[in-house]
Formats: structure tokens, sequence, C-alpha cells
């Protein structure tokens, strides 16, 4: 009995403890991602070339800041504002769905100036002529649907810096037209009174009123006359606004101006119809998952298998646990990746219970039978655990958004795996086998005795169906062109759209068409009678063809259920961090594997991971999908998943050798592969009855995952039998 035993079992008790306590109640601690119960994403970038070297230094500081006190006065309810990278901002705001009036207050530089306008006839006659003066600047001034070109001197005489306050009034002169009225500090409402003051001493001379230009971004809002001296600082904005106008236009005058020009890169909208859908999809994924592996698990393993079913529910509270204990967020890639956990927690157990088997043959008791199967199975667990951690993380540190999301939850996912697979099914084991009891550790058998099939003699089919498959993948990628990549990757623009009412796809471009838009790719999505259509485009505003659809079927019959849209710089930039994620995952695999094993070994490794990789881009391009960050996450999580079944081959490998020596390399490889067949068929078996039940009851969010995933999952087990096990027997054979 292990000395230990005690306080293994009091870390474990407390550990369950913190989760629960920290998960409950779970609508409060754990934090829904946008996609999740809807909202808006937001990655903006600070346009630091725009403004001088020497006020580069905090610039994005200052304009986090100013974004965070917009954003707080906004009134939105518990936002996410964080700097990313060097001159990037992310902003998040659940619930809010209105795209154009969110732009607006957050991305307006809010730059106020007062200029002079010029009443000389001659100098603005000259202006017109396209012969500006130098010191004035011609600008155009548009109220009550009438444009008027003004000249106004460049140089402000105030500027926004002075103001203290900015409200939502009433002038009553004009029907009660909402106005923005503005209050300057002391230095502010002495010019403002200087000024005033030499209108109306020149107005008392000559009789023309002078007029002083309100200019916001550089746009005039209004030029007012100046008849009356103002001493109190005090002014209008005057326009034909709408409350809302008015009241946002207060709101960012308050808050201060951006010390640089803000670019949206890349904006994202989930309604809330699309968030709720997406909740009960993923939770109903995550319980019929449960459930089907858990009756898997008791049916096969019987006894062994109702205490890995405790262990699997104890790995989903504690990976709940974990991302309510780090104020992590839990996106719907998040949901994925712990419904993959789920499928991949089990492998450690069927592990542990195959090698509990093998040595039961043998002769010994149970209690020696248990021990000697955690001893022998714990490295290679330990490799498959290490290996897709390095996956995850690097999907933390190089994914943007929902990838990184679910590269939390994969790594929460699989510490908390390894704690209830390894320490909490063995203190259980232990726990039963106390003293002088007994158990049964009797468990179905698929393989009643060890298989001599010999698969080595098909490698040179094997390699020719694999040469075949990728190339047919390729040609039809390279075929397919550009199209290959979603709106992540390309740039561009995705709107997902659903009519309370069948509507015409005709019908829909003719409106589209007649809007002015070209280029705009529209189908339908999903079964018919769900009435939705998606809009792709590279460059229309989404304002525009919600006009167009509103003047076709009504502003209230139809629902924006999601909107992307993505920067081609912002797209460039994710699709170099997918491609180097990539590749870094492969180096990290392979300097750990040379480590841990040899440097054969880890390349024939990597060699199969590739061909994984290229079968699902294959398959991806022959589905019609596309390439967008959930595919990626699938196939970088491939990698991890395949890598761990090929380093249980591998363990068996090494084994064998230090007790086979004489045994020719290739026969070695034959035994070692068809002595953990058993586990490589329950474990696939375990991770497909996930991966599809994600893929038929998930939801369309994340089917391309689920597919993607599926495919993997199929040609990772096939790669590590039919590839990377001859690949190591060729080049040992060279050697």
């Amino acid at each position: 009995m292990d000395k230990y035993f005690k306080w293994k079992v009091l870390l474990v008790v407390v550990l369950v403890f913190l989760a629960a306590w920290q998960i409950y109640p779970p609508q409060e601690k754990i934090k829904l991602g946008l996609d999740l119960k809807g909202g808006m994403h937001l990655l903006l970038r600070v346009e630091l070339e725009q403004i001088p070297e020497a006020a580069r230094k905090d610039a994005v500081d200052r304009a986090l800041e100013v974004i965070r006190n917009r954003i707080d006065q906004f009134g939105v309810a518990e936002p996410s504002i964080q700097k990313q990278g060097v001159d990037r901002i992310v902003v998040q705001l659940p619930g809010i769905t209105d795209r154009k009036r969110a732009l607006d207050v957050i991305g307006r530089t809010a730059l106020l100036e007062f200029k002079l306008v010029a009443d000389d006839p001659k100098l603005v006659e000259q202006a017109l002529k396209g012969e500006v003066p130098e010191g004035y600047e011609l600008k155009e001034l548009e109220e009550d649907r009438s444009r008027e070109n003004l000249l106004l001197e460049k140089k402000p005489i105030l500027t926004g810096d002075k103001l203290v306050n900015a409200m939502v009034s009433f002038d009553q002169s004009s029907f009660g037209q909402p106005v923005v009225s503005l209050e300057f500090d002391k230095d502010g409402a002495k010019a403002f009174a200087e000024v005033t003051q030499n209108a109306v001493n020149k107005f008392r001379l000559d009789g023309i009123p002078r007029r002083l230009a309100i200019v916001l971004d550089g746009e005039i809002r209004s030029a007012p006359q100046m008849r009356v001296l103002i001493p109190d600082g005090r002014a209008q904005i005057e326009g034909s606004f709408s409350y809302d106008q008015a009241s946002d236009l207060s709101l960012v005058l308050r808050a201060g101006a951006l010390p640089a020009p803000v670019k949206v890169e890349e904006d994202r909208i989930v309604g809330p119809s699309l968030g709720k859908d997406s909740v009960e999809k993923g939770t109903l994924a995550c319980l019929i998952s449960a459930v089907m592996v858990t009756l898997f698990m008791s049916g096969y393993y019987l006894l062994p298998g109702l205490i890995s079913s405790v262990a699997l529910f104890a790995m989903i509270l504690l990976t709940l646990g974990g991302l309510a204990s780090f104020g992590a967020t839990l996106s719907l890639p998040g949901i994925a990746g712990l419904v993959l956990n789920i499928g991949m927690a089990v492998d450690a157990n069927v592990l542990i219970f195959e090698r509990m088997r093998e040595e039961l043959k043998t002769g010994k008791t149970v209690r020696s039978a248990i021990s000697a199967g955690y001893h022998k199975a714990f490295s290679a667990i330990l490799d498959a655990n290490v290996t897709t951690l390095i996956t995850a993380v690097l999907l933390f540190y190089f994914g943007s958004g929902p990838i990184k999301g679910f590269a939390v939850t994969l790594c929460i996912g699989i510490v908390a795996s390894m704690i209830t697979a390894i320490v909490l099914t063995r203190l259980i084991f232990d726990s039963l086998t106390r003293g002088e009891r007994k158990i049964s550790l009797r468990m179905m058998n698929i393989l009643k005795e060890t298989p001599k099939f010999d698969y080595i003699k098909l490698r040179p089919y094997a390699y020719l169906l694999s040469v075949l498959v990728i190339a047919g993948g390729l040609t039809v990628f390279f075929m397919r062109g550009a199209d290959n990549y979603g709106v992540d990757f390309s740039g561009g623009q995705l709107q997902q759209i659903k009519f309370k009412q069948h509507v015409e796809l005709s019908d829909i471009r003719e409106a589209v068409q007649k809007a002015g838009m070209q280029g705009v790719s529209i189908q339908n999505f999903g079964e018919a009678d769900r009435n939705e259509v998606i809009f792709r485009t590279n460059a229309a505003e989404p304002e525009k063809i919600h006009q167009a659809l509103e003047s076709l079927a009504g502003k209230d019959n139809f629902e924006i259920l999601r909107s992307e849209t993505v920067g081609p710089m912002a797209g460039a930039e994710i699709r170099g961090k997918a491609v180097k994620a990539f590749f870094i995952a492969m180096i990290g695999c392979i300097i750990y594997m040379t480590w841990r094993f040899d440097f054969r070994y880890a390349i024939c490794a990597i060699i199969a991971e590739f061909h994984d990789a290229l079968v699902c881009l294959g398959a991806v391009a022959i589905s019609g999908r596309e390439i967008s960050l959930p595919v990626i996450s699938a196939i970088l999580t491939i990698i991890g998943y395949s890598l761990n079944d090929t380093i249980v081959i591998f363990d068996r490998f090494r084994e064998n050798l230090r007790g086979m020596k004489r045994v020719p390399f290739r026969d070695l490889v034959n035994l070692s592969v068809n002595q953990t067949l058993s586990r490589s068929i329950l474990t696939n078996s375990t991770v497909l009855i996930v991966v599809v039940i994600l893929f038929l009851f998930g939801g369309d969010v994340i089917n391309d995952f689920a597919f993607t995933m599926l495919v993997g999952c199929l040609s990772g087990s096939y790669s590590t039998i039919f590839t990377a096990s001859p690949l190591l027997v060729d080049w040992k054979g060279k050697k």
C-alpha cells in the first residue's frame, strides 16, 4: 500500500471540492464567450505611423484608456479591453450587436476643433476655383439636406483638450431638436470669449455676422454665426441628430480624443439567438459524449470501466473549475476542446487497463497486476500528454480569439485528465483492494489472442494509397485557389442572416445588385426551412447589405445571426500565425521525441503528422469547406492526437527492444503493433464516438472543426500503423 495514500486522497478531495466551489453557481462563475451569449469582438490597430515619433511611446496605452472610458460610459456590462502585441487592442462587448454605433463610439478619433470661417468673398471665390489660399482649407458643410462650401482657417482657435463636459440637450428654437452642449475650462472659456467678442465688434462695424466652424475629426458638424458675446465658455453642436447620435457624440467628447487614429482590423458579431443555440447544442454534445463514453467503458471494462467513468466526470469538474478559477472564458471552440478531452481522457485508462490484462495473463495477483499496469503505462501516458500539451501551448501563444479559448480548455483538460486518470483511479483501486479485500478485474476482450498480422508486408501498398489520397486532395486544393480560405485568412466579410419567411435567392441577389454591390456571394445555409442565408464579400459595408434587405423584406423580417469582417492585413497575419504554429509545433514535438526516444523515431512520427495534415487539407478542399480558425485548430489538435497514438506504439517498440534484442527489427515492429492493436481500436473508438457526436449535435458553427477532426482521427489511426511504423523499419534497415 502506498504510504502517501491518505495524503493523495486528501489532495484529490480538496481539488474536487475547490473545483465545485469555483463553479457554483455555474451561471455566475463560468464566463461564456461572445459566441455563446452574443456580442461583438473587435481587433483595433492604433496607427502609430500617423503621429510624431515622440508621441508614440505610450500612445497605445493612452488609446486603451480612452476606449475603456468610452465603453464604460456606453453602458456595456462586463466588457473586455486588452492590449495585444505592439499596436493592437482587443475589445469584446457582450450583448452589443449594433456594429455601426459601436464602431462610431469606439473608433472615432474625436478630435474637436473650432475654426474661423473666412468672410472675404475674394478668398472664397479663389478657393472654389481650386486655388486654396495658404493657411486655409476648403470644407463642405452638409446641413438639412443642403450642402455649403466653407473656407476655414487651418489653425484652430480652440480644441477639445479644453473641454470639461459635453451633454445632450434640446434646442427649443428648432422644435426640441437634440443638440450637444459643450462646456470649456477656464482657459477655454477665456479663448472662446475673446473670439466671440472680436466677432461681435466686427458685426457692429459692418453688419456682417462672422461664423465659427465646429469641426469633429476633420468634418464640419455646424458653423453658427457669432452675434453675441459668450463669456461663460458654453457652446452647442447642432445638426440633424437623433437622440442616440447626440448621446454617442457627447460620450466620445467627454471621454477625450484618441492620441492616434484607430483602424478596425477585424470585427465579429454573434447574435443572441445563435449564441443560445450554440450553448444548447454544445451542452447536448457534451452530455451525449459523456454518457456514450461512460456506457462504452463500463460495458467493455466492467468494474475498471466504472472507475474510469468516475474519473471522467471528475476531469470535467476539474476542467470547468480551472476555467472559473483562472477567469478564462468558455467559448464554442472551448466546448469542442472539452468534448475532445472527454474522448482523449479515457486513453490513459485504456492503456492502463490493457496493461493490467497482460499482467493478469502472466499469473500475477490482482494487486500486482494493478501496480504493474500503472507502472508500465506511465511513460506512454506522460509522453502522449506532453506532446499534446506542447501543441495546446503553441495554439494559445500563436492563436487568436477562438483558438486561444480552445487551447486554454485543452491545456487545463490535459492536466485534469492526468490527475484523474493516474491518481484518482489508482486511489480507488487501492481502496478496493486494501487489506484482504478482493475484486474482479474481469474485462471484455475483442481480441482473445495477440494478432499476427504482417503490417510491414503491406507497406508498399500503404505508401501508394497515401500518395494517391494526398495527391488527389492537393489537386483539388490548388484548383480551388483562393476559394479554399475563409474570411479569417483571406480577409473580407461574412454575414449569416435568418429571414422570418422564405425569400428567394434570386430576389436577394437582385436587391443587392440594385444597392450597387458587386461580387457578393449569396448562398442558402443549412436546411431549406431554416431560411438562413450566407453573404460573402471582399469590400461591401455590412450596413449596405442590411439596407438592401430592408428594402426587400422589411426591417423587422430578418435577424443577423453573425457577422465577421476581417481586414486583409489581419487575414494575412492570422494565416502567417497558423503556419508558424504548425511548424513550431512540429519542431517542438521533434525535440521532445528525440530526447525521449531517438531522432529517427521523431522524424518518422513527424512525417506521419504531415501525412495527416495534408489528408485533412485535402478533405476540406474536396468537401467544399473553407479553411478557417476552427479548421486550423482541428489540424493542430490532430497533430497532438495522432502523435499520442504513434508514441504508444513506439513506447512498446522501445520496451520490446530491451528484452528481444535478437528478434529482427521488422518482426519486432509487427509484434509491437499487434500487441497494442486492442488499445488502438478502443481508444480510437472512444475518440470517434465523441467526434461523431460533435459532428452530429455540436451545431453548424463548429461543424467544420468536427468534420476535420473526424477525418484526422481516421487518418491518424491509419498513419500510425501504415506510415510511421513502416518508415521506421525502412530507415532501420538501411542503417
